[in-house]
């Protein structure tokens, strides 16, 4: 069975074998790993991409650049990223710069994690959280 991926560094969307995604996979137009154990920064254009095309559930910190607890937990989401890739794509949002994406899913505090499977919103949570937290919070989420 073949998934689609976004290429975090490009945009492509890449069609692969879904047993050849924890071999590494990289992009077949800027040819940059896929996954490289980091969140990724998007913009709201962006993530609607990833919603899209992802083949694997999406978890996305919304944040801000003055929030303490933002700043607090982005080692943790940092950490959780190295854990859950590539079994799942890890995204980060500026809250600021996303108003749409703040009142379509009602995100009233940050951080605020939001977890997509198959393009659909499965579960929300507000707060920082650590990294151990993040990884089961996650996982039994799309269990």
């Amino acid at each position: 069975m073949a998934i689609t991926l976004v290429c975090p560094a490009c945009g492509a969307v890449n069609r692969l074998p879904a047993e050849k995604l924890a071999a590494a996979p990289r992009c077949g137009g800027c040819h940059k790993p896929l996954f490289d154990g980091h969140p990724a920064n998007v913009e709201e254009a962006g993530l609607a991409r990833h919603l899209k095309n992802d083949g694997v559930p999406v978890l996305i910190d919304i944040w801000a650049p003055w929030c303490g607890p933002c700043r607090s937990m982005a080692p943790h989401y940092e950490q959780a990223a190295a854990q859950l890739e590539p079994r799942m794509r890890l995204l980060k949002l500026n809250g600021d710069d996303a108003p749409g994406t703040m009142t379509r899913y009602g995100v009233r505090a940050i951080p605020t994690l939001l977890l997509f499977k198959d393009g659909v919103l499965v579960k929300q949570n507000a707060g920082a959280m650590t990294a151990e937290q993040i990884v089961r919070w996650a996982r039994q989420a799309v269990a």
